[in-house]
């Protein structure tokens, strides 16, 4: 059983310009209260070849987590398009919502992300060089992917000699993440 459920995950301010920051109002369920914060984290997925493309946007950790329900406006910076491949800024691409406790992820939610020009024009004839000001973001937030991790919420538990299971596999459903537990 998780001790935390993300109940809700509402993408603001879509679609956008480019270089709009991202915003998104996250709720979740805390079950069992937690010692340390939850950190959550934005990435920009800026290749679909190289990760080394890929831009944290933003990490902040939330805390303290005792049981109750949570909500927040997660707001991080968009991406910096002089560290992505000007082949790679029109098109599609993803954007990486994840959720850690003391360093272990437990859920992912990722959204694909199509970029293009706001002006019909421009799209049907496109510049030589991308005219970053006129590009428009648009979260397709209708199929989220969500990635659930199972993870030892209570790792002080396993000091005192009790013996942890196995991790079972990752779920992943193309649903918005699930209220209750999963």
């Amino acid at each position: 059983m998780s001790a935390v459920n993300i109940t809700n995950v509402t993408v603001l301010d879509n679609p956008a310009s480019f270089l709009t920051p991202f915003q998104f109002e996250i709720s979740y369920e805390c079950v069992s209260p937690l010692k340390e914060d939850l950190e959550w984290k934005l990435i920009y997925v800026g290749s679909a070849e190289d990760e080394t493309y890929d831009q944290l946007l933003e990490s902040v950790l939330v805390g303290p987590v005792n049981v109750g329900n949570y909500r927040f406006v997660f707001q991080a910076d968009p991406p910096d398009p002089s560290k992505i491949r000007e082949e790679d800024i029109i098109g599609v691409t993803v954007l990486l919502l994840t959720c850690s406790y003391v360093g272990q992820e437990f859920v992912r939610v990722g959204y694909y992300v199509n970029n293009d020009y706001d002006d019909e024009k421009l799209k049907e004839e496109p510049p030589q060089k991308v005219m970053i000001d006129k590009v428009q973001r648009n979260i397709l937030t209708d199929k989220p992917r969500v990635t659930k991790f199972p993870i030892n919420f209570h790792p002080e538990n396993n000091e005192s000699g009790e013996q942890s299971a196995p991790p079972p596999e990752a779920e992943t459903s193309e649903q918005p993440p699930p209220s209750g537990n999963p």
